[in-house]
Formats: C-alpha cells, sequence, structure tokens
C-alpha cells in the first residue's frame, strides 16, 4: 500500500462498482464545497490495472475523483492497494453505505454481487451489522424484473407492501404486466399498486391451517416463507389454494365429532345451517349439534346449534329414541373444485363445437340441432324495437351467406349446411356463466359425438381439481397406483396421460336422467290445454286460415300453430 499524487483526470471508472444510480444534487454540492475550502480529507482507494494497462483503478471514491475534477483540482492524493479477493465489492458497499446510504436498488445488487463471489448471507450481515433476515429479503428483491429495477433506480420507487408483491411473482407474470403498465413518454410515472394488483395471488397461511404435515405433504403443499412479514409471527404461505381447502376439508371430515355437519357459507360469509335450526351463542349442551365451514380465509371455524323438537303423539313418541341424531349429514367434498368443472364446461364447449364443425351429421339431425340449440337458456335475439341489438348479433353472419350477389335469397345444401353448423356453434355453450347453454348441449353434444372430440384431461391443472377419491378413482384401468401423496398420484398420472388420452367421466355428454326429465316437464304442452279457437271454426279444414279468438297469441298458441302447418 502506498500514498501517491496523481491527476485525477487520469484514473478509470470501475465498471462493477457498487453505486450505479446518481447521487442527490445536495450531497454532491456538499461534497465539491468541502473538497474546494479545505481538500480531498481522506484519499480515494485505487488499484494498479489487471487488462495490461498501466493506470489506476478506482476501487472506493468516485464521487471525491469526480467532484475534484470539478473543482478543478489538478493533482489529489490516492492510496494505492492490490485489489481484495472479492475485487473490493465489500470494501465498496460498506464505504459507499457509510458516506451516503445506497439506492435500494444498488444495495440488491451490491448483496447478489457478493453472494456471486463466495460471500455468505450471515458473513454479509456480520459485515453489513444488518439480520440475515434482511439480507435475505434484499436477494428476494434483486429478483424483481431488471426492466423494473432500471425504474426504480430513478426514484420511482413502490411502497413495501407493492414491494412485496412484485417481489413474490415469477418473471415471466411480472414481464406481462410491466408490459401493460410500463412508463411512457407522456406519463413517466408508474401506477404501482396496479402492477401490484396484476401480480397479486390468493395466499393461504400455514398459521390458519388445522392440518399437520401428513395432510401438508399428502397435498403437495409446500410453504413459502414471507421474509416481510414480522418476525415474531409464522408467515409461512402458500398459493395452491385448491391444495390448502382439500387438506382444510379432510382435516374437518377426520375431526368431525358425533353430532357434526361439515356446513358451507354464504356469499356474504355466514355459515349455513340445516333448515330450522337455531344457533347457539351459548355454552352448548350435550344433545346440541356441532357444524364445521371454512371462513373466507380458509380457517376452520365451529359453531353450536340444536334442532326443534319433533312433536310426536303416542307411542311414537316413546320409540323416537336419537332419531333427531339422523337430522345431521355431513356433505362429502365434492370430486371436482369449481375450478375443475368450470374447466370442464370449457373443454366441453371446445369439443362440441368442434364436433358441430366437422363430425357427419345427417340433414335431419342438423335441422333438430338448430331448433334445440334456440331453446337453450343462453339464448336470447332481440327484435331490435327496443333499440337493443347486442344479443344474436352475431346470427346475421350466418344469414348472409344464404343470399346471392344479386341479394336473392338464393343457396344450395352446402352453403345451408356450412350457415347452420355456423349457427349452432354461436349459440351452443357449455361454459359456466351467463353463456351457459344448458341440458340441451349436453343432448346436442351427444348426439353429434362430442365425447371424441374432448382434449386430454390428465393435465396438472384439472387434476389438481379432483377430490382424493376421485383422483385415486381415475387410476382405475391404469398401471398406476394411488400414492400415499396426492401430489405423487397426480405426478404419476399426469406422466401416465402425457402421450395417451383422459377424460373425466363428468365431462362426459351425458345428461343427468333426473334433470333431463325435469326439463321435459316444465317444458312440455299440456294436450288438453284450451287454446282459445272459437268454437264455430273448430269443424274448419286445417288449410283455412284461422283467426285467433282473441288479439294478444301466446308463444304456446304459436308451437301449436307450428306443429298442424307441420303436419
Amino acid at each position: 500500500m502506498e500514498i501517491k499524487l496523481i491527476d485525477p483526470r487520469a484514473l478509470v471508472d470501475n465498471p462493477d462498482k457498487a453505486r450505479r444510480t446518481k447521487s442527490s444534487p445536495q450531497s454532491d454540492a456538499l461534497l465539491l464545497a468541502t473538497i474546494r475550502a479545505v481538500g480531498i480529507v481522506q484519499p480515494p482507494v485505487v488499484a494498479p490495472q489487471t487488462d495490461g494497462g498501466n493506470g489506476f483503478v478506482i476501487q472506493h471514491g468516485h464521487r471525491r475523483v469526480k467532484q475534484a475534477i470539478a473543482a478543478g483540482l489538478e493533482e489529489i492524493a490516492i492510496i494505492v492497494d492490490e485489489a481484495a479477493a472479492d475485487g473490493g465489492a465489500m470494501r465498496s458497499m460498506i464505504e459507499n453505505t457509510a458516506r451516503e446510504n445506497l439506492n435500494p436498488v444498488d444495495q440488491w445488487r451490491a448483496i447478489e454481487r457478493l453472494v456471486a463471489l463466495g460471500w455468505t448471507e450471515e458473513a454479509i450481515g456480520i459485515a453489513l451489522a444488518q439480520p440475515v433476515r434482511q439480507i435475505k429479503k434484499l436477494r428476494l428483491l434483486a429478483n424483481v424484473l431488471p426492466a423494473m429495477l432500471d425504474h426504480m433506480a430513478k426514484g420511482d420507487m413502490p411502497d413495501e407492501r407493492q414491494l412485496r408483491t412484485i417481489a413474490g411473482a415469477s418473471l415471466d407474470e411480472q414481464k406481462e404486466v410491466w408490459k401493460a403498465h410500463k412508463p411512457t413518454k407522456g406519463d413517466p410515472q408508474v401506477d404501482w399498486w396496479r402492477v401490484a394488483q396484476g401480480l397479486a395471488k390468493t395466499r393461504m397461511y400455514a398459521r390458519d391451517a388445522s392440518f399437520g404435515d401428513d395432510l401438508a405433504q399428502a397435498y403437495g403443499i409446500a410453504w413459502v416463507e414471507d421474509l416481510f412479514a414480522p418476525a415474531d409471527q409464522d408467515s409461512r404461505y402458500t398459493n395452491d389454494v385448491d391444495a390448502f381447502l382439500g387438506a382444510q376439508q379432510e382435516w374437518m371430515t377426520q375431526n368431525l365429532p358425533k353430532k357434526g355437519v361439515i356446513a358451507e357459507v354464504s356469499n356474504y360469509g355466514e355459515v349455513r345451517l340445516p333448515p330450522k335450526a337455531e344457533r347457539v351463542y351459548g355454552t352448548p349442551k350435550k344433545s346440541d349439534h356441532t357444524a364445521m365451514y371454512l371462513d373466507r380465509e380458509g380457517k376452520v371455524k365451529t359453531v353450536h346449534f340444536r334442532m326443534p323438537e319433533a312433536k310426536k303423539k303416542g307411542k311414537a313418541a316413546e320409540d323416537a329414541g336419537d332419531d333427531d341424531e339422523a337430522i345431521v349429514i355431513s356433505k362429502p367434498r365434492p370430486d371436482v373444485t369449481r375450478k375443475g368443472i368450470e374447466m370442464i364446461g370449457d373443454l366441453r364447449t371446445d369439443a362440441l363445437h368442434e364436433a358441430l364443425s366437422r363430425a357427419p351429421i345427417e340433414d335431419e339431425t342438423l335441422l333438430a340441432l338448430l331448433v334445440l340449440a334456440f331453446a337453450g337458456q343462453n339464448v336470447r335475439v332481440d327484435s331490435g324495437a327496443g333499440g337493443d341489438f347486442r344479443y344474436g348479433a352475431r346470427f346475421g353472419r350466418h344469414a348472409a351467406a344464404l343470399f346471392d350477389a344479386e341479394g336473392r335469397f338464393a343457396f344450395d345444401t352446402d352453403t345451408l349446411r356450412v350457415a347452420a353448423r355456423g349457427v349452432l356453434v354461436d349459440v351452443f355453450s357449455c361454459r359456466e356463466g351467463i353463456s351457459k347453454s344448458g341440458i340441451v348441449a349436453l343432448v346436442a353434444g351427444g348426439a353429434v359425438g362430442a365425447d371424441s372430440f374432448l382434449a386430454n384431461m390428465g393435465t396438472d391443472d384439472f387434476l389438481s381439481c379432483l377430490s382424493r377419491p376421485a383422483l385415486e378413482g381415475s387410476c382405475v384401468d391404469t398401471p398406476v397406483l394411488p400414492r400415499a401423496r396426492v401430489k405423487d398420484t397426480r405426478a404419476a398420472l399426469v406422466e401416465h396421460f402425457k402421450e395417451g388420452h383422459f377424460v373425466h367421466q363428468s365431462a362426459l355428454f351425458a345428461p343427468d336422467a333426473a334433470t333431463l326429465t325435469e326439463w321435459l316437464s316444465k317444458n312440455a304442452v299440456p294436450d288438453d290445454k284450451d287454446d282459445g279457437t272459437l268454437a264455430e271454426q273448430d269443424e274448419l279444414d286445417g288449410d283455412v286460415p284461422v283467426e285467433p279468438g282473441h288479439d294478444f297469441v301466446d308463444e304456446d298458441e304459436l308451437s301449436e300453430g307450428y306443429r298442424e302447418a307441420a303436419e
């Protein structure tokens, strides 16, 4: 180590310096004034160039050298020292932190640089007098998308809560959200709350779990620690909501008391008790029942209720016994979750549309399906009299194909078939929500063989929506044996069906017999219904126009007229 006098303009900047963002103008002005008044008190530390040059590379003191040049100094004192084993990374970070705290982005990058050079998190924490938890937190933030980091380094920083959400997302997810919300020339500020909102995921915390490690392993739950949470609480969480709720549901089933029921909750988060049940807010009695349910946060909650005593007379009252115990029936967890049902709806719709477009369909079946399509619960075609043309607007393009170039209503059989198929595709839907056609779509799918068009459902996305019994039931007729852990069973099925094809039984186009019977009885027209026709017209020939006996004709009368015309 030696001290030399040198022109500050001859010193070479270190490309791997700790401070990469500009320091504040106030801090630079104060340093410049100090140098002009008393010179440089502590000489910058430099090291000889190792790339073949004979100059010196600045290790610490970039700001001092810069302000010395600004002050017009011809020479400054420097300390020449060999570079440390880590290239001076730790010295540079400590020196910069002591003089003016590094920008948070520079802190994250400096710590990552130290780790890459072989420093452990514990050693970095000791050197910087920081707890290891803080070092881990900073390392997590270093995984933020580089484009976001570059913008944050300019001084536009999100708050800690938003930063936590952003850092917890994958780089691919960050890239997609950043593409939609990155700053522009007209608006250089980032709406960080929108970025965080786009990356936010539901978290289920380990402190809210009633199940133990055995069920956590069975459902493949891997806990992640929230490094931004207070250190004195269990901050472990998982984003696998279905697995968490499934483990909670199985725990409730295993620990249900004798007079217990697994209850559901309303849209407002209130527990739904059996009909006529009275909730007990005080100390429950032996004869009272227990309801266990999951609240909106996934916690297991317990309430007590009692059923009214049955009024019985005579000997029946003596033989009543413990019949009240049979009142409560625990509702098992469904085989397929709500997300799985929605996936089935999407897969069914895609298969149905594919079958309607490509599968061979007889003309009679095609016309019958067209009639059936307009009976779907999602179909509404407005006349336009009310000024609303939104519903049914897509049907015009199919009708337009039936006209020739001169505007005449003329078409061939093939054109009619294509138009009919297009109308069917636009009408029929199995998707959950307002576009769902209902049971008629399942009947249509069965008629055109849409089952053979269903996509492979042996994927991790869909199989994760199945309960343990349903998942193990899917192993039937396969060489896959159920594993101890649900996660392992699912992985084995995914691997087995990677080259094969799997369709869950609940996704087939097979309408429930009871539901279909109910639909048919609800929409059937009674044979003895009085249609309001005048008595003196009863004997007229069917080809003679018959005027209705009143001004208003309802839909059932029109249907009857269509039937007569067809005959």
